[in-house]
């Protein structure tokens, strides 16, 4: 699937896209590049939408002598 940039450098993201990634209007992306000639979109998500997100992620970290509570 191909896209156009316009003379004011947007784009349209084809329908297909829009409702498979359940995106909708007003909702904010980052744009990062990748490698010399891509663009990644990411949706940027509340704190509270990622909640319960990663339920099996290890959240103990090895703290320095120093910075032990």
């Amino acid at each position: 699937m191909s896209v156009t940039l316009s003379p004011k450098f947007q784009i349209v993201i084809p329908k297909e896209i829009r409702e498979l990634l359940h995106m909708k209007p007003g909702m904010k992306y980052e744009l990062f590049t990748w490698g010399d000639d891509a663009i990644q979109i990411v949706p940027v998500r509340s704190i509270k939408e990622l909640r319960g997100a990663y339920p099996n992620i290890d959240t103990t970290i090895e703290r320095e002598p120093d910075r032990e509570l």
